[in-house]
């Protein structure tokens, strides 16, 4: 599936549930679902800044494609970086670099979260299209 596709997806996911109750239910459902990271990837290298949680992400390159993992002390966090990963995984260097992340306004989710939540997520976008862009200039 391409990035848009999942992105349609996800909106279609969201846009069954009415208030931001359930929408949030739904992000701690997606987090808790989120397989853990392997310790040996909780380092400081993996932590992103600007994450009032702690956010640690791991990326790893394999038949062109980046694939990612992540986890969060928090569970909204842990939804919000599992739906990025739902999206954003498994894809080109180049398609990740391109893709316009439409779905998060299409869900309301960066006007519904507070200003240190939202700047977390601009902060894990970033650091995703950041090992998309090393990725790209190494292969």
């Amino acid at each position: 599936m391409t990035i848009n596709e999942l992105q349609d997806n996800v909106i279609e996911d969201f846009s069954s549930l009415d208030d931001w109750m359930d929408k949030y239910a739904m992000l701690i459902d997606l987090g808790n679902s989120l397989e853990s990271l392997d310790e040996k990837y909780k380092t400081p290298e993996n932590l992103i800044e600007g994450c009032q949680s702690r956010v640690w992400l791991q990326a790893d390159y394999n038949d062109g494609k980046v694939h990612f993992k992540a986890e969060s002390d928090a569970v909204i966090v842990k939804g919000i970086v599992s739906l990025l990963i739902s999206v954003l995984s498994d894809h080109t260097p180049d398609e990740i670099l391109e893709s316009e992340l439409y779905f998060i306004d299409k869900i309301g989710l960066k006007e519904n979260l507070s200003p240190t939540r939202s700047n977390g997520l601009l902060s894990m976008v970033k650091q995703m299209r950041l090992y998309a862009m090393a990725y790209k200039a190494k292969g």
